[in-house]
This record gives structure tokens, C-alpha cells and sequence, in this order.
């Protein structure tokens, strides 16, 4: 019998759901954790890859109305309509430079669309970083969780162990049947799969805590329960609450953004249609003299697109289908944060309400 009781607490002390890794140092601590939801997750590289593709971006939309420069050379032979008949070289060599004055407001609509992207693409970063750590903490605390459920199927796989065990010798002696054994080890078997399934689950719990830490294949050995002292602060009312996360949800104010950008870009489509006036300065030198040519001229060109068939109408339309989809999306996001809002602080006011005190009379009694 005190043998039965030793394996009993082998069991219990033995496998633990830290058994697959290697003994810590420390336990892991929440803030730890936490820490590591700034490292350079896949999350976050591809938030700061979209932002760099918006800043790039509104580099090209302000390049617009930069300084150009060219260079051509030619070797052409040419035959003159009179003189001799024969080919003449008739080579050249310029240098052109173009500068845009005013475009009617085209260059600035786009540069304020590409800003407007690229305050989105911020917002999405910073947005990213919070559900970061939004996964970290619920990794976390999945794994607290599962550690827990494992500790009691462990606990009752071993009682139900040393049951079977001890229904044995009875039969022997004949206190129970054959049937009444076979109840017990089928309890035990029952017991057992669903612990050995408890510690699959804590395995992979701490697959995804290391996961979101970035730290693939780490797995922490033991976690320190934290201290969540701010779980006692008065819940305010679900109708205070709403207009500020309305205000300051990243996801918002990140769609926000882009309708703004999305307004911008086809105010500069619909500025296509204006004018532009551009400087140019050219320098050029020939290897045949004409009266015709200049070596050195300058001027002002205006240029006025008085028909560019259906190609900036069709640009405009696909734009005008972006924006209706963009606040059809921003609509749908308002109700559905305002759903989950609700849903959170009805969850949270029922914990401190009523399911705290009742967890604290059910350890009473348990105990």
C-alpha cells in the first residue's frame, strides 16, 4: 500500500506540464513576456514594410513637379531637298531641362493623399505593437490555464491509479467483483486520456506563447502568476466608454485615414483635366548649321489636356469604388467594436459582480 501511494506521488510531482523543458532559471513573468512583444516580429515587419511602401510613395507624388534633366544624342545622315546629292552627317547633341510651375493643384492633391497613407500606415504600426501584446498576454495566460487543468487531471489520474490498483488486491480476497474492477480501471483509462490530452494542450500553449514572443522552439519551463491588482478598479459605464474607443481605437482611426486618402486621390484624378505650366531651357549642338536651329532657347509651355478619352474617367470611377468600400468597411467596424466592447465589459462586470465571490465560496467549500 505505501508503495501504491510513493508511484502516486511520482506521478504527481513528475509530470508536471514543465517535464518537456529545460529547467528555468526563473519563472517567466508577465512584463517579461510583454518586453518581447517589441522584438521584430513577423507582425511587425510587415506593418513597417506597408509603412515604408506609403512614405515611398509620397516620395513619387512630390517628385511630380521636380527639376528634370536629359541628355539625347543623335547620328543621324541626312540628304538636303537641294545642293549636292549626297548624305550629310547631320549629328546632334542637347541638353533639356524641364521644371513644372503650376499643375492647378494635382501635385498637392496627391501629396496630400500619399500623407494621408502614410499617417494610416503609422497608425496600423502602432496598432500592430497593441496586438502584440494583446497575444502575448493572452498566450500567456493560456498557458496558466492550461497548466491549471493539467494539475487536477494529473491529481485525479492518480487517484483514480492507486483506486484500480487497490481494487485489485480486492478482488483477490474477494471484497469486490470482477465487474466492479473493471468499472474503476475503465474511470482510470478514461482519466488518464484526458490528462495525457491536458498536457498536449500546455504543450501547445507554450508552442504559442513562444511564438508570439518570437521566439520559436523556446519554451518556457514554469510561468509566475501575476499580480493583476487592476482587475479590482471600478468598471465604468459601457455608454462613457464607447465615444472614447470610438475616438482612439487604432483600427478607426487607421480606416479614417485612408477614406482621407481615398477623398485626396480623386480630387487629383478630377485635377487631370487642368492645365500645367512648365519652364524649359534647352542647349543643343549640331554638327550641320540650318537656319532653322537654335543652340540655346528657353521658354514657358503651357499644356492643357483637352481630351484624354476614357482614361482618367475610368481611374476616377475605380477610385470612387474604393472609397465606397473603404466606408462601407469603416461603417461595419464601428458596429462591430461597439459589439465587442459590449460584450467585454458585460464579461468583465459579471467577474466582479458575481463570479469572483462565487469562485471564492466554491474553493471554501472545496477545500
Amino acid at each position: 500500500m505505501i508503495f501504491r501511494v510513493w508511484i502516486a506521488l511520482v506521478l504527481l510531482v513528475w509530470l508536471t506540464p514543465h517535464g518537456w523543458a529545460a529547467p528555468a532559471a526563473k519563472r517567466l513573468t508577465l512584463g517579461e513576456a510583454l518586453a518581447a512583444a517589441e522584438v521584430a516580429h513577423p507582425d511587425l515587419r510587415l506593418a513597417e514594410a506597408d509603412r515604408a511602401a506609403a512614405l515611398a510613395e509620397q516620395e513619387a507624388a512630390a517628385s511630380r513637379s521636380d527639376l528634370s534633366v536629359n541628355v539625347e544624342a543623335g547620328l543621324r545622315q541626312a540628304r538636303p531637298s537641294s545642293g549636292p546629292d549626297a548624305s550629310l552627317s547631320d549629328n546632334s547633341l542637347r541638353l533639356s531641362a524641364r521644371k513644372s510651375l503650376y499643375d492647378f493643384g494635382r501635385t498637392a492633391l496627391s501629396e496630400q493623399a500619399a500623407k494621408a497613407t502614410v499617417e494610416a500606415r503609422e497608425i496600423g504600426l502602432l496598432e500592430t505593437r497593441e496586438r502584440r501584446r494583446i497575444e502575448v498576454m493572452a498566450r500567456f495566460f493560456n498557458v496558466l490555464a492550461a497548466d491549471m487543468q493539467f494539475v487536477a487531471d494529473n491529481e485525479f489520474m492518480a487517484v483514480a491509479y492507486v483506486n484500480a490498483d487497490n481494487a485489485r488486491d480486492r478482488l483477490k480476497v474477494g471484497q469486490i467483483s470482477a465487474t466492479e474492477l473493471a468499472e474503476l480501471e475503465s474511470r482510470y483509462q478514461n482519466i488518464l486520456v484526458r490528462r495525457n490530452a491536458s498536457q498536449a494542450r500546455a504543450r501547445l500553449a507554450r508552442a504559442q506563447l513562444a511564438n508570439a514572443m518570437n521566439r520559436p522552439g523556446q519554451l518556457a519551463a514554469e510561468l509566475e502568476d501575476p499580480k493583476l491588482t487592476a482587475n479590482n478598479l471600478t468598471l465604468p459605464d459601457y455608454e462613457l466608454l464607447l465615444p472614447v474607443m470610438q475616438e482612439h481605437n487604432p483600427r478607426l482611426r487607421t480606416q479614417s485615414a485612408l477614406l482621407e486618402a481615398s477623398r485626396q486621390r480623386m480630387e487629383a484624378l478630377r485635377a487631370e483635366n487642368s492645365p500645367s505650366l512648365d519652364a524649359e531651357v534647352e542647349a543643343a549642338g549640331w554638327s550641320r548649321e540650318a537656319a532653322t536651329r537654335d543652340n540655346l532657347r528657353a521658354g514657358v509651355v503651357l499644356t492643357w489636356p483637352v481630351y484624354q478619352g476614357r482614361r482618367v474617367s475610368a481611374q476616377l470611377a475605380r477610385e470612387q469604388a474604393r472609397f465606397h468600400k473603404l466606408q462601407a468597411e469603416a461603417d461595419k467596424l464601428v458596429m462591430d467594436l461597439a459589439e465587442a466592447l459590449l460584450e467585454v465589459w458585460a464579461e468583465v462586470d459579471q467577474l466582479q459582480r458575481s463570479v469572483r465571490a462565487a469562485a471564492r465560496k466554491q474553493v471554501e467549500y472545496r477545500d
